[in-house]
């Protein structure tokens, strides 16, 4: 069966980018207008969990595929209950939609969680321009009246942007709590979780893996974790600049490593590891955005599709001579994964809970549990 979208909400809107470029567009979702670095994700699937993504906060996201929202909403591939992003554009937003999941179509869901859009623009030339030149700031106005492009593209140029921007502290949850509300028991893995703004689905597949998971604001320092008796801590992902937000996690982290606490880090908790154990970081010109990126597995030369979302990245110049290369990227040789030679310590650039994207790399839930049982 198929379902017609609420297209009565959509407005003359406009896209203006830091460089002078101005496209004329229609708005969808809220009515608004908001800055944002702009990016494109190259999946042909999953918007839902790419729009809830914590991971995109600050950020404008675009799809690379030209039609999004022909599955509807639903409530079980949301990955966090907020939205964070900035905004969205697609090359064209779907008249109907179809799922037997569906609830209710992707405009009325942008537009009951106040999130800005635009369709209706060439995507492709769009993503052509960020690949050549790197991400762009943007602007969206979406049914502002007499918008002045002059005085917008000064406001989109002089936006403060990512770099140097700590948005765990945007994202993070603000208290302690047990995912899933799983008692103690000795059967189960007690884990803490530091949440620099952690999917769903990552502590869905650690209860999978049978975790016992306290998820706890990034602010925790070491004493605090201590308290919760963990056998391991796990690394979270999430939104801006790892050095930005190492300055409140870094002390806590090295305290973790001295005293040979496992550790498992994801994404931007992969990013913040490396900062613990003595790398440095750096903004890549348009980052890793999609579920098709391969991956190559050093140790055992398997290739792991991927799904990544990510504009920063390690240092491989600024590695300690203690840290090896895990996995690299076969797209740009990008280091994807690290790990300490004799400790139990390592971390992934991607995402091996895949939601969305291929399940290649689940195997990495059941290396922590390994490296916590030795």
């Amino acid at each position: 069966m198929f379902f017609k979208s609420n297209i009565s909400n959509f407005s003359k809107a406009t896209l203006v980018l830091e460089n002078g470029d101005v496209f004329p567009c229609l708005g969808i979702g809220a009515k608004g207008q908001i800055t944002g670095e702009l990016c494109f994700n190259t999946a042909m699937t999953g918007y839902q969990e790419a729009i809830s993504d914590p991971s995109y906060a600050s950020q404008i996201l675009m799809f690379t595929f030209p039609h999004i929202g022909i599955t509807g909403i639903n409530n079980e591939d949301i990955e966090n209950k907020k939205i964070f992003l900035n905004g969205v554009i697609f090359k064209e937003l779907s008249t109907y939609y179809s799922s037997w999941r569906a609830l209710d179509s992707l405009n009325n869901w942008l537009l009951n969680n106040n999130v800005i859009g635009v369709t209706n623009l060439n995507t492709r030339n769009l993503t052509i321009k960020i690949r050549e030149n790197g991400a762009l700031k943007a602007t969206i106005c979406s049914g502002v009246k007499n918008i002045n492009v002059k005085s917008i593209i000064k406001k989109t140029t002089n936006w403060s942007g990512i770099s140097k921007t700590d948005l765990a502290k945007v994202v993070s949850c603000k208290k302690p709590y047990v995912y899933k509300n799983i008692p103690y028991s000795k059967s189960k893995i007690n884990i803490v979780a530091l949440d620099f703004g952690c999917k769903k689905n990552i502590l869905d597949l650690f209860i999978k893996n049978n975790f016992r998971v306290t998820v706890v604001p990034y602010t925790h320092n070491y004493e605090q974790i201590m308290k919760l008796k963990p056998s391991g801590v796990f690394l979270s992902n999430g939104p801006g600049d790892p050095f930005a937000t190492s300055k409140v996690v870094l002390m806590t982290i090295k305290k973790l490593i001295e005293n040979n606490m496992p550790l498992f880090g994801i994404c931007l908790g992969h990013q913040i590891l490396g900062l613990a154990l003595g790398a440095n970081t750096i903004k890549m010109h348009h980052g890793h955005h999609g579920v098709n990126q391969p991956v190559k597995n050093i140790k055992n030369h398997n290739i792991e599709i991927t799904s990544q979302n990510h504009g920063f990245m390690i240092d491989p110049k600024s590695l300690p001579k203690e840290i090896k290369v895990s996995h690299i990227s076969l797209f740009d040789k990008t280091i994807q994964g690290i790990e300490h030679i004799s400790k139990p310590f390592f971390s992934i650039q991607y995402h091996p809970e895949s939601s969305p994207g291929p399940h290649d790399s689940r195997y990495l839930f059941n290396k922590f549990k390994t490296s916590i049982s030795l």
